[in-house]
């Protein structure tokens, strides 16, 4: 018999349910061990290595993602490659994050007494904390879980996340002890999106002086329309006569008017404004007018942009300009 859409939707909420019911528990579990393993890592120059295998090794190539993109070197090697040439990866006592649902896996257990040799601090991400694995390393974060998200226990579904969630929660907690700044998380992001929006400025992006529409609030909407046809930005800037910022008049704005009023001609700029707007410096980076936009209960697809020295606007920016850089 088939299953139904719902039946669909009960499983995949259950599933996502599961996993975040075990990293919560998991969290629930951090203790002194994970604070000796964030002492190891700050207290380190070098590098991180983190190894594992099979899906084990898929989350370690993750982890090692997000240190790499915050700030603390890391590199992922595969235990068998290890002992195959590959262990001149290392220095002197750089550490090693070890990953395994069940802290039984050879390659590992093998890699330990080498790594010995090489001084290298073992962490533990393990899945079974009574394991020969988390006999060997020095500092041990239970990675364990009730059950797998799936109905035969059987897909390393709730342990991945659970043992991702614990390499993500180290690499914020040293990302925020070496104080990493967003500057330099643009530095390591300099090609994608977010990496553009932590670097460039409002200035750089907005639309100032004659590529802007703008009014006075004694303006006749028609003049209001006209000005905005002329400057299609999707909005016009409102302010008096030093320049300072009075209201803003969106396509929003024009509609409403249109169907609250049936003649708009008697209608002034700032009879259909909307009156102290959410405004941004020229200065701000480009994530911060994002967030300005886009974490309210109705989100804005333009800023007027203000210097908060003297109140005078400069200019506007769209949501289009922070996705396309103009």
């Amino acid at each position: 018999m088939q299953s139904s859409e719902s039946d669909w939707l009960s499983t995949g909420r259950g599933a996502m349910e599961a996993e975040a019911e075990a990293i919560s528990t998991a969290a629930r579990r951090l203790d002194s061990q994970f604070t000796r393993a964030v002492e190891v890592i700050v207290g380190h120059s070098g590098k991180i290595v983190v190894t594992g295998i099979g899906k084990s090794g898929r989350v370690g190539q993750k982890i090692v993602s997000t240190f790499s993109s915050t700030g603390t070197p890391a590199v992922f090697l595969h235990p068998a490659d290890a002992v195959h040439g590959d262990l001149g990866v290392y220095a002197p006592e750089d550490p090693t994050i070890m990953i395994s649902k069940s802290g039984t896996t050879a390659e590992l257990l093998r890699l330990v007494r080498v790594l010995r040799d090489f001084r290298s601090p073992l962490i533990g991400i393990l899945g079974n904390p009574s394991s020969p694995l988390a006999a060997e390393v020095d500092i041990l974060l239970d990675a364990s879980v009730r059950a797998e998200a799936d109905a035969h226990n059987l897909a390393p579904t709730s342990s991945a996340a659970v043992a991702m969630a614990l390499g993500d929660a180290l690499a914020v907690t040293v990302m925020r002890e070496r104080r990493f700044t967003p500057e330099e998380f643009a530095m390591y992001h300099p090609a994608g999106q977010l990496g553009q929006n932590l670097a460039l400025t409002v200035r750089e992006v907005m639309h100032a002086g004659d590529q802007a529409a703008w009014a006075g609030p004694l303006d006749p909407v028609k003049q209001v329309v006209i000005a905005m046809s002329a400057r299609p930005l999707g909005a016009a800037c409102v302010v008096d006569e030093d320049g300072c910022l009075l209201g803003i008049v969106t396509d929003g704005d024009l509609r409403r008017a249109l169907q609250a009023h049936d003649d708009i001609r008697p209608l002034k700029a700032a009879d259909i404004m909307t009156a102290t707007p959410v405004a941004i410096a020229p200065d701000a980076r480009l994530h911060e007018a994002l967030r300005l936009m886009e974490d309210r209960p109705s989100q804005i697809s333009v800023l007027p942009v203000v210097d908060p020295a003297t109140r005078r606007c400069l200019g506007l920016l769209r949501l289009h300009d922070i996705y396309h850089g103009r």
